[in-house]
Formats: structure tokens, sequence, C-alpha cells
């Protein structure tokens, strides 16, 4: 399994190289690319918290960490989970905190997980913590109709979602959807080609539902913004607009209530020579802001 290779690292490290940074929160530690290069560039780091709720992440990440020792602490868990993590471990204030959402490689590279439709014999999973208590496959065979449309519809932006939907609620009438495949044989009649693979927002959809990964961000980021120490930074990856328009707006909002001043006023992209080595960065956009108002404490 190919490590995940760390998005806008250069753009990352710069965001954050005005900041002492002593404690940091790594929301989605992934395969630890963008903590080794935080950990290389901020030597003053005493504590960094390496969240992911994908244990694979985890075995990766432990080793490519290994030469910091102690100053990396993992923690199996969601990012929206800050509070708590920062509770139990008795961590009043951060000084930075970063969240990278999209996918990695090593999660669209293993058949098993269901991310990805290279594998039409791989399960419909698609569960990036692999102990949460439902899959892809069980939301295809068991919500009703209109919210399988609206799931569609909202989390993947897709204009066909009333006849991926019709498709579905069809097809399991007569046997489950269990793999990546029988769902592409189900939505290839019914969804436009064109530049995209047909099935990618009806994908899209499901693994933001099954992970609740909207809701994870929004709740994430306002605990980011509690925890963050005056003149300490958060900054967020996203790959896709319902993403990147969540964290604009919640960016823009607390900035006009005088908690942050926005660092990126626009989204920073990567370069093209980036997208040429690394084409999965293409959709990436980087917002940073950081934190004026009042310090928790």
């Amino acid at each position: 399994m190919k490590p995940h290779t760390a998005v806008l690292e250069t753009e990352v490290l710069a965001a954050f190289a005005p900041v002492q940074l002593h404690t940091v929160f790594d929301g989605t530690v992934g395969a630890g690319g963008h903590a080794a290069a935080l950990l290389q560039s901020h030597p003053e780091i005493e504590r960094y918290i390496a969240c992911d709720r994908d244990p694979a992440a985890h075995a990766i990440a432990t080793e490519r960490l290994r030469a910091w020792g102690k100053k990396v602490e993992f923690v199996h868990s969601s990012y929206s989970d800050l509070s708590t993590i920062l509770r139990e471990k008795q961590i009043p204030t951060i000084d930075g905190f970063l969240i990278d959402i999209g996918l990695s490689s090593m999660q669209l590279d293993v058949a098993e997980r269901g991310f990805s439709f290279r594998y039409p014999e791989a399960p419909l999973d698609m569960r990036m913590n692999p102990d949460a208590p439902r899959t892809a496959a069980d939301l295809v065979n068991r919500l009703p109709e209109r919210d399988l449309e609206t799931m569609f519809r909202e989390y993947g932006e897709e204009h066909r979602a009333r006849a991926a939907a019709r498709a579905v609620v069809s097809a399991r009438k007569k046997r489950p959807i269990r793999t990546v495949g029988d769902l592409l044989h189900v939505l290839e009649p019914v969804l436009r080609k064109g530049k995209l693979h047909y099935a990618t927002l009806v994908f899209q959809a499901l693994r933001i539902a099954v992970n609740d990964e909207l809701k994870e961000l929004e709740s994430g980021l306002s605990a980011a913004v509690e925890h963050l120490s005056v003149g300490g930074r958060l900054a967020v990856i996203s790959f896709h607009s319902l993403e990147d328009r969540i964290a604009k707006n919640f960016l823009r909002d607390r900035a006009k209530s005088e908690q942050l001043q926005l660092i990126t006023k626009k989204p920073i992209m990567p370069t093209h020579i980036e997208t040429r080595q690394n084409p999965r960065s293409r959709s990436a956009k980087l917002r940073v802001a950081e934190k004026i108002g009042t310090s928790h404490a």
C-alpha cells in the first residue's frame, strides 16, 4: 500500500511558518506527510496530536513519525471530538489545527475499502473507520427512495438524483446491492457519461453520508476556534465544493465576528507542477485563518 502524498505541503508549511507551534492538533494525520513536514520545520513543537479515525493510517504514520518519539501522540477518533480529546489530555489550548479532508491514496488503492469504482468486486463499504456501524451497502439497500434521492442531490450534487434513486430501489427488490460492481451496474444505464466517471457523484454522496463528513467538518471547525490560542492558526484542505463552501462560510462568519482573521481571502490551489506529479491533488483547496479573539482557557 503506497502512502498518501501530502497535498499542498509547501503551502501548509508557509501557512504555519509565522506561528510558534508548541501544541498542534492534526485531525486527519493520514500517512503523516504533513505531520513530518511540520515537525521538521518547527522543532519547538512539544506535543503533536495525530488524530485519525482510520486505523490503517495510524499504522503507517506511526512508522513515518517514529523519529519524533513521544512528541507525537496518536488518537483513534474523529477530529470533531477535539474538545473531548484535549480535555482528556489536559491541553487547554492549541497553536495549530490542520485537517486534510480528502480521501487518501492508501484508502482509494485498497480494494476492500470500497471507495473506488476501479475494484468492482470490492464490498460496498466506504467507512473511514472500519468500526463504524453502517456501510454504503446498508444505505443503498435500506433507505427509502426519497431519502436516497435527497442524499444523491445534496451530498453528490447529482442532477439525475431521482433516476439514480429509482434505479437503486428497483434493483434491490430483485437482489441486494452488495459490491461496488453491483452499484455500478445499476447506475450505468441512468447516469450521463461525461468527463467524470458516471458514478463519481453518487459515490461521493454515499461516502459523505456513511462518514457524516459535513457535520464532522462543522463541529471540528467550531471546536478548533474555541481551543486555538490567540495568534494560533487553523488550516483546512478540502476537495469538493460542499466541503469548501462550509469552510469558506465558517471562516468568513468568524472573521466578521472578530474571532478570526482570514489569512487566505481566496483558497490556495496546487501548482501545475504538483498536479502533474499528483493528479489527485488537482481539486484541493487550502484555507487558513488566525485566532484574534479571546483565548479559551
